[in-house]
Order: structure tokens, then sequence, then C-alpha cells
């Protein structure tokens, strides 16, 4: 259990550098999500971008685990 704390400090700071970078890196609309628009209502499904975020959260997890 010493570890715990640890890990909790690491992946709150990963969270508080994650959300700083949001505010300047524009990740959404990239090709391949899904828009579709009607009359009044506009449906949007990030699809290329919920596989690029699982990418980088993937690679970050596994250096996370490797270093532990």
């Amino acid at each position: 259990m010493t570890g715990l704390p640890k890990l909790v400090m690491i992946i709150g700071a990963i969270i508080l550098v994650i959300g700083f970078l949001m505010q300047f890196i524009k990740i959404g609309k990239l090709p391949g999500d899904i828009i579709i628009k009607k009359e009044n209502a506009t449906f949007y499904f990030p699809l290329m971008t919920s596989i690029l975020i699982s990418v980088i959260l993937s690679v970050v997890f596994y250096f996370i685990g490797r270093f532990k």
C-alpha cells in the first residue's frame, strides 16, 4: 500500500497536464469523426478522436507500469 499515494499523485499530474494541454490543442473534429447535420439537430460522434485518445492513454499507462 505504500505505492498507492505515489500512483495517485502520478495519475493526478497526468490529468492536470492533459487538461492544461487541451486548452491549447484542438483535438476534436478530426478526419474520421462522424458528423450528421439535420435541419435543427446535429449529431457528433468522435470516432477518430476516441481512437487517438485511447492510443495515447495506452502508451502512457504502459510506461507507468513499466517504470513502477
